[in-house]
Protein backbone atom coordinates (compact mmCIF):
# COMPACT_ATOMS: atom_id res chain seq x y z
CA UNK A 1 0.00 0.00 0.00
CA UNK A 2 2.65 1.95 0.66
CA UNK A 3 4.44 1.54 -2.16
CA UNK A 4 1.65 2.47 -4.07
CA UNK A 5 1.47 5.85 -2.42
CA UNK A 6 4.73 6.64 -2.94
CA UNK A 7 4.63 5.61 -6.72
CA UNK A 8 1.21 8.37 -7.26
CA UNK A 9 3.16 10.84 -4.96
CA UNK A 10 6.63 10.32 -7.94
CA UNK A 11 4.16 10.71 -10.46
CA UNK A 12 2.38 14.22 -9.16
CA UNK A 13 5.71 15.74 -8.63
CA UNK A 14 7.39 15.38 -11.74
CA UNK A 15 5.08 17.59 -13.71
CA UNK A 16 4.99 20.19 -11.02
CA UNK A 17 8.57 20.73 -11.02
CA UNK A 18 8.69 20.91 -15.02
CA UNK A 19 5.72 23.17 -14.47
CA UNK A 20 7.53 25.51 -12.31
CA UNK A 21 10.89 25.11 -14.37
CA UNK A 22 8.72 26.46 -17.65
CA UNK A 23 7.43 29.47 -15.18
CA UNK A 24 11.03 30.49 -14.00
CA UNK A 25 12.23 30.11 -17.35
CA UNK A 26 9.74 32.72 -19.10
CA UNK A 27 10.03 35.14 -16.30
CA UNK A 28 13.78 35.43 -16.71
CA UNK A 29 13.19 36.43 -20.10
CA UNK A 30 10.83 39.05 -19.45
CA UNK A 31 12.86 40.60 -17.25
CA UNK A 32 15.88 40.26 -19.69
CA UNK A 33 13.73 41.59 -22.48
CA UNK A 34 12.65 45.01 -20.11
CA UNK A 35 16.01 45.88 -19.10
CA UNK A 36 16.97 45.85 -22.74
CA UNK A 37 14.06 47.82 -23.78
CA UNK A 38 14.79 50.25 -20.61
CA UNK A 39 18.45 50.62 -21.27
CA UNK A 40 18.68 49.79 -24.76
CA UNK A 41 22.04 47.70 -23.22
CA UNK A 42 22.01 45.72 -20.15
CA UNK A 43 24.71 47.79 -18.37
CA UNK A 44 23.78 51.01 -19.29
CA UNK A 45 22.89 53.22 -16.85
CA UNK A 46 19.40 55.05 -16.54
CA UNK A 47 20.08 58.47 -15.57
CA UNK A 48 20.17 61.33 -18.06
CA UNK A 49 23.86 62.84 -18.07
CA UNK A 50 24.13 67.00 -17.06
CA UNK A 51 24.33 69.05 -20.14
CA UNK A 52 25.63 72.12 -21.25
CA UNK A 53 24.04 72.94 -24.33
CA UNK A 54 25.33 76.02 -26.49
CA UNK A 55 24.20 77.77 -30.09
CA UNK A 56 27.08 79.13 -32.33
CA UNK A 57 26.81 80.97 -35.95
CA UNK A 58 29.20 80.88 -38.55
CA UNK A 59 29.52 82.76 -42.09
CA UNK A 60 31.45 82.82 -45.26
CA UNK A 61 31.54 84.98 -48.06
CA UNK A 62 31.92 83.40 -51.58
CA UNK A 63 32.07 85.53 -54.69
CA UNK A 64 29.85 83.98 -57.61
CA UNK A 65 31.70 81.90 -60.47
CA UNK A 66 28.25 81.20 -62.45
CA UNK A 67 25.80 83.81 -64.13
CA UNK A 68 23.02 82.48 -65.59
CA UNK A 69 19.76 84.15 -67.73
CA UNK A 70 16.99 83.23 -70.12
CA UNK A 71 16.73 84.01 -73.59
CA UNK A 72 13.86 83.54 -76.51
CA UNK A 73 11.54 85.07 -78.80
CA UNK A 74 7.87 85.13 -78.84
CA UNK A 75 6.75 85.02 -82.80
CA UNK A 76 3.14 85.61 -84.25
CA UNK A 77 2.16 85.47 -88.29
CA UNK A 78 -0.48 84.23 -89.56
CA UNK A 79 0.68 80.47 -90.03
CA UNK A 80 2.68 78.15 -87.91
CA UNK A 81 5.50 78.10 -91.37
CA UNK A 82 6.27 81.75 -91.04
CA UNK A 83 6.20 82.10 -87.51
CA UNK A 84 8.48 78.56 -87.07
CA UNK A 85 10.59 80.06 -89.70
CA UNK A 86 11.34 83.33 -88.41
CA UNK A 87 11.42 82.05 -85.02
CA UNK A 88 14.18 79.78 -86.01
CA UNK A 89 16.09 81.78 -88.14
CA UNK A 90 16.11 84.43 -85.11
CA UNK A 91 16.92 81.67 -82.68
CA UNK A 92 19.72 80.43 -84.62
CA UNK A 93 21.37 83.61 -85.13
CA UNK A 94 21.39 83.80 -81.50
CA UNK A 95 23.16 80.25 -80.83
CA UNK A 96 25.98 81.48 -83.80
CA UNK A 97 26.76 84.85 -81.81
CA UNK A 98 26.98 82.70 -78.62
CA UNK A 99 29.35 80.11 -80.16
CA UNK A 100 31.29 83.09 -81.67
CA UNK A 101 31.72 84.35 -77.66
CA UNK A 102 32.42 80.65 -77.11
CA UNK A 103 30.19 79.92 -74.71
CA UNK A 104 30.07 75.92 -74.26
CA UNK A 105 27.13 73.95 -75.75
CA UNK A 106 26.73 72.01 -72.36
CA UNK A 107 26.11 75.65 -71.17
CA UNK A 108 23.33 76.19 -73.78
CA UNK A 109 19.89 74.34 -72.84
CA UNK A 110 16.51 74.47 -74.73
CA UNK A 111 13.78 75.04 -72.29
CA UNK A 112 11.13 75.80 -74.31
CA UNK A 113 9.58 75.15 -77.33
CA UNK A 114 5.88 76.15 -77.91
CA UNK A 115 3.34 76.54 -81.18
CA UNK A 116 -0.07 77.37 -80.36
CA UNK A 117 -3.01 80.05 -81.84
CA UNK A 118 -3.70 83.20 -80.87
CA UNK A 119 -7.55 84.62 -80.50
CA UNK A 120 -9.13 87.61 -79.89
CA UNK A 121 -12.22 87.89 -78.31
CA UNK A 122 -15.05 90.11 -80.25
CA UNK A 123 -18.61 90.21 -80.67
CA UNK A 124 -19.01 87.60 -78.21
CA UNK A 125 -16.90 84.90 -80.12
CA UNK A 126 -13.35 83.79 -80.65
CA UNK A 127 -11.31 85.05 -83.56
CA UNK A 128 -8.26 83.71 -84.49
CA UNK A 129 -5.56 86.10 -84.89
CA UNK A 130 -2.16 84.28 -85.35
CA UNK A 131 -0.07 81.42 -84.71
CA UNK A 132 2.51 81.86 -81.85
CA UNK A 133 5.97 80.08 -81.53
CA UNK A 134 7.58 80.38 -78.16
CA UNK A 135 11.78 79.24 -78.30
CA UNK A 136 14.10 80.16 -74.86
CA UNK A 137 16.98 79.10 -74.02
CA UNK A 138 19.14 78.68 -70.28
CA UNK A 139 22.29 80.36 -70.64
CA UNK A 140 25.49 79.78 -68.18
CA UNK A 141 28.05 82.05 -68.48
CA UNK A 142 31.12 81.29 -66.66
CA UNK A 143 33.20 84.57 -67.91
CA UNK A 144 31.86 87.21 -66.42
CA UNK A 145 33.23 89.73 -69.39
CA UNK A 146 31.12 88.06 -71.60
CA UNK A 147 27.73 88.80 -69.91
CA UNK A 148 27.28 92.29 -71.14
CA UNK A 149 27.97 91.37 -74.91
CA UNK A 150 25.55 88.37 -74.85
CA UNK A 151 22.59 90.90 -73.33
CA UNK A 152 23.43 93.26 -75.74
CA UNK A 153 22.66 90.57 -77.78
CA UNK A 154 19.13 91.39 -76.66
CA UNK A 155 18.45 94.44 -79.07
CA UNK A 156 20.65 93.35 -81.89
CA UNK A 157 18.70 90.05 -81.79
CA UNK A 158 14.79 91.39 -81.88
CA UNK A 159 14.78 89.15 -78.88
CA UNK A 160 11.52 89.66 -76.40
CA UNK A 161 11.59 86.34 -74.14
CA UNK A 162 14.41 87.71 -71.35
CA UNK A 163 14.92 86.97 -68.18
CA UNK A 164 16.26 85.40 -64.66
CA UNK A 165 19.73 87.07 -64.74
CA UNK A 166 21.21 85.57 -61.82
CA UNK A 167 24.80 84.58 -59.98
CA UNK A 168 25.61 81.51 -58.23
CA UNK A 169 28.12 79.70 -56.74
CA UNK A 170 29.21 76.56 -58.35
CA UNK A 171 31.14 74.99 -55.18
CA UNK A 172 28.96 76.19 -52.56
CA UNK A 173 30.09 72.88 -50.22
CA UNK A 174 33.44 74.42 -49.27
CA UNK A 175 31.96 77.80 -48.54
CA UNK A 176 29.23 76.08 -46.58
CA UNK A 177 31.97 73.71 -44.68
CA UNK A 178 34.27 76.59 -44.02
CA UNK A 179 30.97 78.83 -42.00
CA UNK A 180 29.89 75.46 -40.11
CA UNK A 181 33.90 75.26 -39.19
CA UNK A 182 33.23 78.98 -37.84
CA UNK A 183 30.03 78.04 -36.03
CA UNK A 184 32.02 75.41 -34.28
CA UNK A 185 34.47 77.19 -32.71
CA UNK A 186 31.68 80.21 -31.41
CA UNK A 187 29.35 77.33 -30.15
CA UNK A 188 32.54 75.75 -28.60
CA UNK A 189 34.05 78.77 -26.88
CA UNK A 190 30.68 79.92 -25.58
CA UNK A 191 30.03 76.61 -23.91
CA UNK A 192 34.11 76.65 -22.48
CA UNK A 193 33.15 80.42 -21.21
CA UNK A 194 29.82 79.44 -19.77
CA UNK A 195 31.40 75.95 -17.87
CA UNK A 196 34.55 78.53 -16.28
CA UNK A 197 31.76 80.71 -14.84
CA UNK A 198 29.77 77.48 -13.55
CA UNK A 199 32.99 75.68 -12.50
CA UNK A 200 32.60 72.71 -14.37
CA UNK A 201 34.32 70.76 -17.21
CA UNK A 202 32.82 69.81 -20.55
CA UNK A 203 32.86 66.36 -21.34
CA UNK A 204 32.00 64.51 -24.65
CA UNK A 205 29.52 66.10 -26.84
CA UNK A 206 25.81 64.53 -26.35
CA UNK A 207 24.44 65.60 -29.83
CA UNK A 208 25.03 68.29 -32.51
CA UNK A 209 22.96 69.92 -35.17
CA UNK A 210 22.92 72.21 -37.55
CA UNK A 211 20.69 74.77 -39.70
CA UNK A 212 21.86 76.65 -42.61
CA UNK A 213 20.85 79.62 -44.42
CA UNK A 214 22.26 79.82 -48.03
CA UNK A 215 20.95 82.79 -50.11
CA UNK A 216 19.00 81.87 -53.57
CA UNK A 217 20.95 83.29 -56.91
CA UNK A 218 20.85 86.94 -56.47
CA UNK A 219 19.21 88.68 -59.37
CA UNK A 220 20.11 92.17 -60.62
CA UNK A 221 17.49 94.46 -61.94
CA UNK A 222 18.36 95.52 -65.70
CA UNK A 223 16.41 96.53 -67.82
CA UNK A 224 16.12 95.07 -71.30
CA UNK A 225 14.18 95.53 -74.41
CA UNK A 226 13.52 94.37 -78.21
CA UNK A 227 14.40 96.20 -81.29
CA UNK A 228 11.89 96.20 -83.88
CA UNK A 229 12.72 94.36 -87.36
CA UNK A 230 14.23 96.04 -89.69
CA UNK A 231 15.88 98.87 -87.00
CA UNK A 232 19.02 99.35 -86.50
CA UNK A 233 21.07 100.91 -83.18
CA UNK A 234 24.50 101.02 -81.65
CA UNK A 235 22.94 99.36 -78.46
CA UNK A 236 25.10 100.03 -75.29
CA UNK A 237 26.42 96.98 -73.46
CA UNK A 238 25.13 96.92 -69.65
CA UNK A 239 27.57 96.82 -66.81
CA UNK A 240 27.01 94.36 -64.57
CA UNK A 241 28.23 93.17 -61.51
CA UNK A 242 27.74 90.13 -59.21
CA UNK A 243 28.47 91.20 -55.77
CA UNK A 244 29.43 88.31 -53.15
CA UNK A 245 27.48 85.57 -51.14
CA UNK A 246 26.83 85.81 -47.58
CA UNK A 247 26.71 81.94 -46.53
CA UNK A 248 25.62 81.26 -42.98
CA UNK A 249 25.57 77.77 -40.51
CA UNK A 250 24.44 78.05 -37.25
CA UNK A 251 24.94 74.84 -34.97
CA UNK A 252 23.71 73.60 -31.73
CA UNK A 253 26.10 71.44 -29.67
CA UNK A 254 25.38 69.86 -26.00
CA UNK A 255 28.27 68.89 -23.90
CA UNK A 256 28.84 66.38 -21.24
CA UNK A 257 29.61 67.97 -17.75
CA UNK A 258 32.16 66.32 -15.96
Amino acid sequence: MAEIQTSQHKKWVHPFFGIALIALSIYLIALTRNAWKTNDYIGKSTESPHTITMSGKGKAYAIPDIAQVSLGLKTEKSSVTEAQVENTKKINALHAELQKLDIPKKDITTTQYNVYPVYDWANNRQNLRAYSVDQNISLKIRDFEKIPKVLKLIGELGLNQVGGLSFDVENIDIFEQEARTNALKDAKEKAKALAKEAEVKLGRVISFSENNSVPPPYMPYYKSYAMEAGVQADIPAPTIQPGNQEITVQVTISYEIL
